[in-house]
């Protein structure tokens, strides 16, 4: 489940488009099962492919066994592949240790045999209650948000999210947690469709894109592609897949995949996203993910009109209190001017225990003075929820802000920081 406000702008030419187009735009737009939700996974930390192979006196005792061995063997391959040491020096940890740390266990595959049990699983640690063990932070230090607008191309059709396919459900499925790339991944619904099509992966236009980025509480935006060519109907099929960048589309990498069947493909299309993630993420590290100036969103005579107003009104109520007129009310007024610095997407990790709290939580983010726009994108009830927001200035002066509203902020590091009550 994803909560996206979209701006006025962007309603009003939806509308007049609708208004132009008739009912063939209205088709476009309701009806139609489009778009799945990614899955928030901010707060764990993933090892996929642990393979198991295991007997017991029946099924399900064999079954336990088997996940048992797999959080043993996720364990070790993460401790191993964090700090870059073979996996026999990993700290051997009891079984009720292993299972306070587990959140999830994933089936990427799996036979269940009357006394056997042989399964290729993926292991979820909770990266509170495992990072300390690993030597890592609670948060990992991510990219400015990057709006993903994936495209496939397949046979003599091409797709972003006017239906619902197998790429953007590898997406959506794509857990981002070890991931430097802060990807913000629309689901499809409303005027998704419309708005992020492929068409638009091709538009140089800096405007139209500089709306659709603030809509979506990116900074930037990245487009995975993939060309899907199938031999013959439920054969074997091959994947071109492209890292492309940036509104001039700028290709970062680019691979082949087979798959030996239709079955296979969306195991193709999984390690499609990872690899691509790769390339991303060395991209990011190379300094080639930088965004285009030509994106940002700055309105500094607005904010100069709001803190000359400001400023006027706290002259104003500086002679009243002088005056000493009883009419008028004494109590303190903030001061101090509004922040006029350049605006910049934030990552926000804020606790979510009811439906009612995320609504809440944004109405109170968006009243922080110099933020101009707070967007859902995730929503995990019960969880942590993450939040897109823009503001005019720095971590530090956003958690400032913050705190006068009485949340209880941490800066997790970068742009991203973490907020409760």
């Amino acid at each position: 489940m994803k909560l996206v406000k979209r701006p006025l702008s962007l309603l009003t030419l939806v509308l007049a488009a609708t208004a132009i187009g008739g009912g063939a735009l209205y088709a476009q737009l309701e009806g139609a099962d489009r778009g799945i939700a990614p899955i928030e996974s901010a707060t764990t930390l993933e090892v996929t492919g642990v393979e198991v192979d295991v007997t017991g006196k029946n099924a399900e005792e064999a079954r336990y066994e088997g996940w048992k061995q797999a959080q043993a063997k996720g364990w070790k391959a993460l401790w191993a592949n964090t700090n870059k040491r073979p996996q026999s020096e990993a700290p051997q940890l009891s079984e009720s240790v292993l299972n306070s740390m587990v959140s999830g266990i994933i089936i990427e595959q799996e036979q269940i045999g009357p006394k056997r049990y042989i399964a290729r699983l993926g292991v979820l640690f909770d990266r509170a209650r495992s990072g300390q063990l690993l030597g890592i932070s609670g948060m990992v230090q991510r990219s400015h948000p990057m709006l993903v607008i994936p495209v496939m191309l397949t046979g003599s059709s091409v797709q972003t999210f006017e239906s619902r396919n197998e790429w953007q459900r590898a997406w959506a499925r794509f857990r981002t947690a070890n991931s430097p790339i802060d990807y913000v991944r629309p689901t499809g619904a409303g005027v998704d469709p419309l708005l992020l099509n492929f068409h638009q992966t091709r538009r140089p236009g800096r405007g139209w894109w500089r709306m659709l980025i603030d809509a979506y509480g990116a900074a930037d935006v990245i487009v995975p592609e993939v060309e899907l060519k199938r031999s013959f109907p439920g054969g074997p099929a091959i994947g071109i897949f492209t890292a492309r960048h940036g509104p001039d589309n700028r290709p970062l990498g680019r691979f082949r995949l087979r798959a030996g069947n239709s079955r296979s493909i969306p195991a193709m299309l999984a390690e499609g996203v990872r690899r691509l993630d790769i390339i991303y993420s060395n991209a990011l590290a190379a300094g080639l993910l930088t965004a285009d100036p030509a994106l940002e969103i700055v309105q500094p005579e607005i904010i100069q009109e709001i803190e000359q107003e400001t400023q006027r009104s706290l002259e104003t109520a500086r002679e009243d209190r002088n005056e000493a007129r009883p009419s008028v009310s004494t109590a303190p007024l903030p001061s101090g001017p509004l922040p006029t610095g350049a605006a910049t997407g934030f990552s926000i990790q804020v606790t979510t225990p009811t439906a009612e709290s995320v609504g809440a939580a944004e109405l109170s983010v968006s009243r922080v003075g110099g933020v101009t726009s707070a967007l859902t994108t995730n929503v995990a009830l019960g969880g942590t929820s993450t939040m897109r927001v823009t503001y005019a200035g720095n971590a530090d002066a956003l958690a400032a802000a913050l705190r006068a509203q009485g949340w209880n902020v941490q800066v997790t590091g970068g742009n991203s920081l973490s907020i409760s009550r």
